[in-house]
């Protein structure tokens, strides 16, 4: 999956290069994200951690069953862990946030 396939990826790069673009999807995360292309339901927050050289963040996902059908489960799941020099990061589907 390249960067233009990935709306969430985009993001990522983008942080990487464009500081008020960071500075913005942290003040505003649902709205930037949007903005993206990203699929934020009404409703949800979205909260945006910035990882630094001695700072790792760990995401604790929702339980598999938690409220979900089988049908609702089968279309949030799928994660991966992506490779970024000496940045790691878990890349998840835009529409399971």
């Amino acid at each position: 999956m390249n960067d233009q396939e990935d709306p969430l990826q985009r993001v990522i790069t983008r942080c990487w290069d464009d500081e008020a673009f960071k500075a913005r999807l942290l003040a505003d995360p649902a709205t930037t994200l949007r903005a993206e292309g990203v699929e934020i339901p009404e409703g949800v927050t979205v909260n945006v951690a910035v990882d630094s050289k001695d700072v790792r963040t760990l995401v604790i996902p929702l339980p598999p069953t938690a409220g979900l059908s089988d049908a609702e489960l089968d279309q949030v799941a799928g994660a991966a862990w992506c490779d970024m020099g000496q940045n790691p990061c878990l890349i998840w589907r835009s529409d399971m946030l």
